[in-house]
């Protein structure tokens, strides 16, 4: 292993208790509050099952623990966060088709970058979704998580994760040692903050690539992914998004008529991601600064974007899908009411904010992550005709009159897994997919938001474009992090950079 991996006897005994691991997982899902029902414990979207933590999707989920050891870390410097290693392409990787995998082979390498819940189950969802798939070599910034990881894939019973200690890879540049091992796809499933310089290294060495959602945090981030996905067209990559309702066969059927002019010109909306609190980990002793923002990342907006970016993502996604656009501009709120120690970062708890579409429709957007509150998650967009509401199982598509034009009350195939099976037969069919702009631009558009409340203005969607915003450092290895201010409206500029 590239640098060794903690004994598993340092972790939290509670580990071995089905309860405990189920309840630790479903925080990194984002839980909402717990509260008992009669088919067992309702984590907000997830429902515990005779032992089994399942999601909306009716996913089994897989079991995730929290790092009690203390986290190993490269000192390396992180390279450059910059478009030179696009601009430096040679010509014979233009060339290239990319479509041979595997030494020519049926089977299909994948290499994992970021072994949390969210990376561990995409890799599970992969194997599930193709027989030839092989887990091939894994990385993440700490040890034990990945440790981890692994264990659980290996306990899934597939027989396909081929990842010894050798293709085992920590610290920082954990993710090009992946990436150089011989894999045909990466999946990129760190904190955001990491995504654009991870995805232009994948487009630099031809792979293809599942990347989660978001795709950055900032104006400069969302340049250089929609940058990496047009080199990712030119060199035929598959180029694919965690956005998983656009494959959620309920949100397809409804979207479908939406675009067919069954509710006439769309003239509003609603979007609701209200929720309760998320995992928060407490500092281990020995961590440096850094360290514990990269292990506590949720609560940086230098590494998640805040909890607008990061999670309300999907519904706002929703949206652009839904109005076939992004949106003209954003006003809007937020603030810290209830998330006020400063061991919470500095991202907001809740959010307001209005969009505009190009049509002169306007769409209330609301997030919130407090606990004891009531909690929604819904889709809705009302048009001249008649409304949509669309969510995961239970969309509705009506007239103004009473008239149901679609009630579809089943979940359908896994969208999480048919993510995947797309993804492979595009490799394996040589016809790419490229998701990278429409997941760019739905990420931009939660930043609009953000930025709309972090400012108190009124913003247009070419102003958050273009603004010369870039949160992440260009550089890691520092041992001491800047001071980070709460975002106040009024006072908050647009255009600013990682402190120094």
């Amino acid at each position: 292993m590239s640098r060794s991996l903690k004994s598993s006897a340092s972790r939290d005994p509670l580990r071995r208790s089905c309860d405990s691991r189920i309840l630790r997982i479903a925080e990194d899902y984002r839980s909402c509050n717990a509260e008992k029902t009669g088919a067992g414990l309702a984590l907000g979207e997830f429902l515990i099952v005779k032992g089994n933590a399942v999601n909306h999707c009716g996913e089994t989920l897989l079991m995730k623990q929290d790092n009690t050891s203390k986290p190993h870390l490269s000192r390396r410097d992180f390279v450059k966060r910059t478009a030179q290693g696009i601009a430096g392409i040679g010509a014979g990787l233009l060339a290239s088709t990319n479509f041979a995998y595997a030494g020519g082979s049926d089977r299909i390498r994948i290499g994992l970058v970021g072994c949390g819940g969210r990376g561990t189950g995409a890799a599970n969802n992969a194997l599930t979704a193709d027989p030839a798939v092989e887990l091939y070599a894994m990385g993440d910034l700490f040890g034990d998580r990945l440790e981890d990881s692994r264990k659980t894939l290996q306990e899934q019973g597939s027989g396909r994760v081929n990842v010894p200690d050798e293709r085992c890879f920590t610290g920082f540049d954990n993710y090009s040692q992946v990436m150089d091992a011989g894999v045909d796809a990466v999946f990129l499933t760190t904190p955001p903050g990491f995504r654009p310089r991870h995805l232009q290294a994948a487009v630099e060495r031809n792979l293809h690539v599942f990347m989660e959602k978001p795709i950055a945090v900032d104006s400069a981030g969302v340049r250089a992914v929609i940058e990496a996905g047009e080199e990712g067209s030119r060199k035929n990559l598959s180029m694919v998004a965690g956005t998983q309702y656009r494959r959620q066969p309920s949100f397809l059927e409804a979207v479908k008529l939406v675009h067919e002019g069954a509710i006439g010109n769309l003239v509003a909306g609603q979007e609701y991601y209200m929720t309760g609190p998320i995992w928060f980990r407490e500092r281990k002793p020995g961590m440096t600064d850094l360290e514990w923002q990269c292990f506590n990342w949720y609560y940086y907006t230098w590494l998640s974007g805040d909890h607008i970016v990061e999670q309300f993502v999907h519904n706002i996604d929703t949206l652009d899908w839904i109005f076939q656009s992004h949106p003209e501009r954003a006003i809007g709120n937020g603030g810290r009411q209830v998330r006020v120690d400063p061991k919470y970062g500095y991202i907001y708890d809740h959010f307001s904010i209005e969009y505009e579409y190009p049509n002169g429709a306007k769409v209330l957007a609301m997030s919130r992550q407090m606990g004891r509150t009531a909690g929604r998650n819904a889709n809705r967009v009302i048009g001249t005709r008649g409304t949509a509401d669309i969510n995961p199982g239970n969309s509705l598509v009506a007239l103004h009159n009473g008239e149901v034009l679609l009630r579809h009350d089943q979940r359908g195939n896994n969208p999480y897994v048919q993510t995947h099976v797309d993804l492979i037969a595009s490799i394996r069919e040589g016809k790419p997919i490229n998701e990278t702009r429409e997941v760019a631009e739905s990420t931009l558009t939660a930043i609009l938001g953000r930025e709309a409340a972090y400012t108190g203005q009124n913003l247009t969607w070419n102003e958050v474009y273009n603004a010369d915003m870039n949160l992440v450092p260009d550089e890691f290895g520092f041992e001491t992090m800047p001071s980070f201010e709460v975002p106040t409206p009024g006072s908050t500029g647009l255009e600013r950079s990682f402190p120094t």
